[in-house]
């Protein structure tokens, strides 16, 4: 920002502290750069109340370090903001022009700058480039845009207000009723969340398989044999299915009618937050927080435009052209962008989906530097081949059908073609287009039943969740926002209540949802959660007041914390038992101990706080048998044996990196070959030393 902004003048940086100070020195004018680190204040009860008790009823706002651990050196970036306020006599908001942003800035200006946010400017940008940069500024907004402020401001109350109740309510009834502590939590958003992946998983448990045949037939067209599709996809009888077989075995049939017909693929949409998330999870198995982790950084390196946006357009003031052209320098778009910028007139195929903040996701046409991280790397890589591609030509697509009949049976051969691939090649490897060739087929033409089969079947219960399939429910239902939906995600893992990529909710998810449906079934349920959102969307337009949005949230929350209260030792009970027996089996291995036979589980040493796995047989058989572990990450036993060794495999999820899945024992084993080979190769050297001095 200040590197920008100065534009070839003087700049200077200063460290007070630690925090770093941008000084720039422009005609008439000196500019102070200072970044926000975030949110420097949030949101937490007043003074006077119990750190522990509930319900929390009064809120304020104060600095993070007040509020949370470890946020210590918050408090010397506040100080150094005050100081540096004194000396300004114009103040700017130039956080990321959304929700969060405007919070931030605003807060910031409130409190740090002594009330400045009500005369503030706000600069408003989509990029970190010089260009944008320096236009922001100099057109930046007269006020700050304080629906968003109010807006965002009463989102973070009300999720605080629900938040620090219902989990404190939960975790104090678990920790004195049950005898057991575990960070528990239920909010706004959490919990109809929850709620999608436990109905979800009673819908499987309570499906019951319906048998159904279907058929499968290959028909010999001359030379050539081609799968052909029976008239009824499924039949519902396995004695009409048998009669379909018996009647068409080794018989002939004719085309009775052929058809085709030519359609266009149209180039798809730019990227908005969740498309691109959907995408980065069917490509690379990124989880959607970590897809928007790795978007962040590539917007703060000034190579795409800001990430949380809703919008699926693309204005021609982000000059396409330039952008493509700066692209055509890196040798893996040349050939790509070479025949998009042929045309005469650039048109993307935008979608419908708009956001009045910010455009879609579009790289800037910098250049990335030598050493991106892999991740990095393929999110990039996937961005700018999309934004490529909504650019080119549609697809040309030939679908062809025939319809043959065999003793009075239809059957269908379908194929297609590509006839141009338009947008295609320039979207590979991220889309391709399979193609089935049928020879050609005439009305009156006969074929043969080359074989013809009855298939048993039985219907199958809906797929479990995946991070990225949960995530467009909560867009397609309107719980959460673009910006919050991928950490509501990872707080079901965080919290124990999921496991696994295909998300199966463990059994304290089901006991939390039944106390929130036994006890307060408004808590849970989609409606409710999206009427919340609704007002708060009308804040933000301008429609509705914040603080009669927080006193309609507050009148919610009441009864249902007084019923809570009322019940808390039947919470407390319910909740307790199944945390003492989750945390029974997480720690436990399948896997018995291979010198004693007892039970091997996850063990922490007091002193140094390490890991490991540890016999429960040393106090009574004096086994000594161990096996390291992975340090980093939490850490699930999988439940299944090792292919090579059958010793019971571990996973383990660090922020921000792909679960490992490992075998503790196999791991020693190596560990225990190498230290061999290594200890044989200083024997070796050591020998080698010897007689070349005993030869001289």
């Amino acid at each position: 920002m200040a590197e920008s902004l100065s534009d070839g003048n003087q700049m200077l940086r200063h460290s007070k502290r630690g925090v770093p100070i941008y000084e720039v020195f422009r005609p008439g004018e000196r500019i102070y750069v200072c970044s926000a680190l975030g949110h420097l204040y949030s949101v937490d009860q007043k003074q006077g109340v119990a750190r522990r008790s509930y319900p929390v009823w009064d809120l304020t706002w104060k600095p993070r370090y007040q509020t949370e651990k470890r946020q210590e050196r918050l408090q010397t970036w506040i100080e150094q903001i005050r100081r540096i306020s004194q000396e300004a006599d114009c103040f700017v908001n130039a956080c990321d022009y959304d929700i969060e942003g405007s919070v931030i800035g605003a807060m910031v200006l409130k409190y740090a700058c002594n009330g400045a946010d009500q005369s503030a400017k706000r600069m408003k940008f989509s990029t970190l480039t010089r260009k944008e940069l320096q236009e922001a500024y100099a057109n930046s907004l007269a006020r700050l845009d304080f629906t968003l402020v109010n807006a965002g401001m009463c989102r973070h109350e009300v999720d605080w207000m629900y938040g620090i109740n219902l989990s404190r309510v939960l975790t104090d009834s678990a920790r004195e009723h049950g005898r057991v502590y575990s960070t528990l939590s239920a909010g706004r958003v959490q919990a109809p969340t929850l709620r999608f992946v436990v109905d979800r998983e009673e819908e499987i448990n309570c499906f019951v398989p319906v048998p159904y045949w279907t058929i499968e037939t290959v028909i010999k067209v001359d030379n050539s044999t081609i799968d052909a599709q029976y008239e009824k996809e499924k039949i519902d009888s396995k004695d009409e299915a048998n009669k379909v077989v018996a009647d068409c075995t080794g018989e002939s049939g004719t085309v009775i009618d052929a058809e085709s017909h030519r359609s266009k693929i149209y180039p798809p949409h730019p990227f908005d937050l969740p498309t691109l998330q959907a995408e980065a999870y069917r490509h690379f198995r990124l989880r959607p927080s970590s897809t928007l982790g790795i978007a962040e950084r590539l917007y703060l390196d000034a190579l795409i435009s800001y990430p949380r946006t809703s919008s699926q357009k693309l204005p021609p003031s982000i000059e396409y052209r330039k952008i493509l052209e700066n692209l055509s320098t890196l040798e893996e778009y040349r050939t790509k962008t070479s025949s998009i910028l042929s045309q005469p007139r650039l048109s993307p195929n935008e979608g419908q989906r708009s956001d009045p903040a910010h455009p879609a996701i579009h790289p800037t046409g910098n250049i990335p530097r030598h050493g991106m991280e892999s991740r990095g790397r393929r999110v990039y890589d996937l961005i700018v081949r999309r934004f490529i591609a909504t650019f080119g030509e549609p697809a040309l697509r030939q679908s062809e059908k025939a319809t043959v009949s065999v003793k009075g049976h239809s059957f269908y051969l379908r194929g297609i073609s590509i006839l141009a691939n338009g947008w295609i090649d320039l979207y590979e490897p991220y889309a391709t287009l399979e193609e089935v060739h049928l020879p050609p087929l005439t009305v009156g033409k006969s074929v043969d039943i080359a074989r013809i089969v009855r298939r048993d079947r039985f219907t199958e219960p809906p797929p479990r969740f995946n991070p990225s399939s949960l995530l467009r429910l909560m867009e397609r239902e309107n719980i959460g926002t673009k910006a919050t939906r991928a950490g509501i995600i990872d707080t079901l893992y965080d919290r124990g209540y999921v496991a696994g990529e295909r998300m199966t909710p463990t059994p304290l998810a089901f006991n939390v949802i039944e106390v929130l449906r036994k006890y307060c079934p408004r808590i849970s349920e989609i409606s409710f959660t999206r009427e919340l959102e609704e007002m708060m969307q009308d804040i933000e337009s301008g429609k509705e007041r914040r603080e009669l949005v927080l006193i309609e949230a507050i009148e919610h929350l009441r009864p249902v914390m007084a019923e809570l209260q009322a019940r808390i030792s039947e919470v407390g009970a319910e909740l307790g038992e199944t945390i003492r027996e989750t945390r029974l089996e997480q720690i436990t291995f399948l896997s018995p101990c291979p010198r004693c036979g007892s039970k091997l589980v996850v063990v922490r040493n007091r002193q140094t706080g390490k890991r490991f796995v540890g016999c429960t047989g040393r106090w009574k058989k004096g086994c000594t048998f161990s096996l390291p572990l992975p340090q980093i990450g939490g850490l699930t036993l999988l439940r299944k044996p090792c292919a090579k060794c059958r010793f019971e495999l571990v996973m383990v999820e660090a922020k921000g990196r792909r679960p490992m899945i490992s075998c503790q024992m196999c791991f020693m084993e190596k560990r225990q070959e190498q230290t061999v080979q290594s200890a044989q190769n200083v024997d070796q050297q050591y020998s080698t030393k010897n007689a070349t001095d005993s030869q001289g």
